[in-house]
């Protein structure tokens, strides 16, 4: 009975084909783990990799990041995305430029109509305290005679004139400023142009001063007292300070004015010593004297006229320097 009831299972197992294929047996063993008790056992399950996507479907963006954008990344930013973008660092530094650009001269296109009036003002303000007391004014409101009253007098006109230019050069440097404020409008002259300025301003103080020397020492006669002589030019040596000291200034401060401010100064010395010519009549002044004085306007207008060749020869430098410009931006 043993025999007969094993029997049919051993030949049930014997007569059925094994036919197994080999998903078959790779899903066998991958269910194995399941059912056996050892749970510390786990397989790696193999990746799938797939580099071809269908149309439809978007190929996945992949952000990398170095070194120094790890550091970097969502640090001090307000918002989630802010380091996300795709703007460069110099087109944001661009794009700042730009808006700092406009916001700064919004302001100064606002205001530009208020240089109008000083094309006017500046030039009045000239006229008025130097022209119209020198050639108006009668010589015998200004002039008593040969003492300390007469020569301040006349340096109370000449300081008039003096706070009138310091005026009249304020409202030109303000007005030779680029509207833009980016611009920097900084203007430095040459050393020749320096030097040579120097040298006309030294002649012209030394002049005078040597005359005084010799008339003190008698080597020119008839000799001239200190007060005439300070009528005369004290108030001419003391002008030509303040232009030398105003110069060196507007040289210091790279000012735009520096080619004007000896040309206005100039032209009140020529009318400054014709003035001298006058009370030297008035005085009886020795012919020496005259001679001096004469000798010293004509000297001040060959400066004058050098001065305004040098105006003219810098407006030409300046329009080559545009036109040169311009070509580079052209080519660029």
């Amino acid at each position: 009975m043993a025999s007969l009831a094993q029997s049919p299972s051993t030949s049930s197992i014997t007569k059925i084909p094994q036919v197994h294929s080999k998903s078959q047996l790779f899903l066998k063993a991958s269910k194995v783990p399941c059912v056996l008790p050892f749970r510390h056992i786990h397989l790696r399950r193999p990746s799938v990799l797939c580099t071809k996507f269908p149309q439809w479907e978007p190929s996945p963006v992949t952000y990398a990041l170095t070194e120094k954008a790890g550091e970097n990344f969502l640090e001090k930013s307000s918002e989630l995305f802010e380091t996300l973008r795709p703007e460069s660092k110099d087109e944001a530094s661009v794009t700042k430029a730009k808006d700092l650009t406009d916001t700064t001269n919004q302001p100064v296109a606002e205001f530009q109509f208020l240089k109008w009036p000083l094309w006017l003002l500046g030039p009045s303000l000239l006229l008025g305290t130097g022209m119209v007391p020198t050639l108006w004014l009668p010589i015998s409101t200004i002039f008593i005679g040969p003492n300390v009253v007469s020569l301040l007098s006349l340096i109370g006109l000449d300081c008039i004139f003096n706070l009138g230019c310091t005026l009249f050069l304020l409202m030109a440097d303000y007005c030779a400023k680029s509207k833009n404020v980016t611009q920097a409008s900084k203007s430095k002259p040459p050393l020749s142009y320096q030097f040579w300025n120097l040298v006309a301003t030294l002649t012209g103080l030394a002049i005078p001063l040597m005359i005084l020397f010799g008339s003190h020492k008698g080597y020119l006669q008839p000799q001239l007292p200190f007060i005439p002589y300070a009528v005369l030019l004290g108030p001419y040596i003391l002008l030509l300070a303040v232009q030398m000291l105003t110069e060196m200034l507007t040289w210091n401060w790279e000012s735009p004015i520096w080619l004007v401010t000896p040309v206005v100064y100039e032209a009140y010395r020529v009318l400054q010593l014709m003035r001298g010519l006058k009370l030297g009549v008035e005085l009886g002044a020795p012919a020496w004297m005259m001679h001096t004085i004469r000798g010293l306007v004509c000297w001040w207008v060959l400066i004058l006229g050098v001065q305004l060749m040098r105006v003219a020869w810098f407006a030409g430098f300046t329009a080559r320097a545009r036109r040169q410009q311009s070509y580079a931006d052209a080519d660029a």
